[in-house]
């Protein structure tokens, strides 16, 4: 069986400066210029959690032109007035055809992808949807020499827990245990519907800052 880590967290906004005022008020930290993803028409910004993990702000590119399909994470369907939000998550393996052959649920086509000098294959539904409302996570394989969390600022931050709301948590836990997820993943039962009434899915990460334990959350 393949392991897979947590590799970096998602928050869509409708613009960059957006989302890193979000970003900045919730961590107390600023994230720093990515790039651009030239399928996608977006670009990005990045803050270290780790020597392997990493926040990243995602936001459609105004000066590119929109590409001939949906843009990931959801992005085609946010409002110019949406609040920034974390989204969705990231996982890493070393094997991405196995472990999509291996989840339990549709995690989408394996697509190559690249950022400046970065290459590596991700998971994308076709329509740019978040599988499982943002609960399940995209599939990352990297084909870089080094993670490009080791190549950002350290400013003290680090993924202490990821916890996941859905209204059928069993169904994430036997998503959860078909990746093998070796990390701080946590599936909240609280999610559960009750009196009529549904949870909606959602993520909270607990992460360390210098001045303490924050939230970030969708």
């Amino acid at each position: 069986m393949f392991r897979i880590f947590i590799d970096h967290l998602v928050v869509t906004a409708p613009s960059l400066e957006a989302g890193a005022a979000y970003v900045r008020e919730a961590l107390g930290a600023s994230p720093r210029p990515g790039g651009e993803h030239a399928r996608m028409g977006t670009h990005n910004l990045l803050l270290r959690l780790g020597e392997s993990t990493y926040l990243e702000v995602i936001a459609a590119n105004p000066a590119a032109p929109r590409p001939p399909r949906p843009r990931w994470f959801g992005l085609d369907t946010l409002a110019a007035d949406a609040a920034p939000a974390l989204k969705t998550w990231v996982a890493r393996t070393g094997n991405i055809q196995g472990t999509a052959t291996a989840a339990t649920e549709a995690l989408g086509a394996i697509e190559p992808m690249s950022r400046g000098a970065l290459d590596w294959l991700i998971t994308v539904p076709a329509d740019g949807s978040l599988p499982l409302d943002g609960v399940a996570p995209a599939l990352i394989e990297w084909h870089t020499d080094a993670h490009p969390a080791s190549r950002l600022d350290d400013y003290g931050l680090s993924l202490k827990k990821l916890e996941l709301f859905h209204p059928e948590p069993e169904r994430v836990e036997r998503l959860l245990k078909s990746l093998a997820v070796d990390g701080p993943v946590v599936v909240e039962k609280s999610a559960v519907p009750y009196a009529g009434h549904c949870t909606a899915a959602r993520l909270v990460a607990h992460i360390a800052t210098p001045d303490g334990v924050r939230i970030l959350s969708g």
